[in-house]
């Protein structure tokens, strides 16, 4: 009864997705920036749900309507 939405990713699996290093996902983290995630004992997890909002997040504040521009 598993589906996609409830995977978790471990913060290597993650960054190879985002192929950012994953320093960049452990800085993100810290400044609380990237997707959300918590820790598994020792062990940093995401949940797939949460990288998807995440995601989509990303995308509604980078894009911006194209403005018409004059010849």
């Amino acid at each position: 009864m598993n589906n996609d939405d409830d995977r978790l990713l471990t913060a290597n699996e993650l960054a190879d997705f985002l192929d950012v290093p994953i320093k960049t996902l452990y800085a993100w983290r810290y400044r609380g920036e990237g997707p959300i995630g918590f820790r598994v004992g020792r062990h940093i997890r995401y949940r797939w749900v949460d990288v998807e909002v995440w995601i989509e997040d990303r995308i509604a504040h980078t894009c911006h309507p194209r403005v018409a521009q004059s010849p």
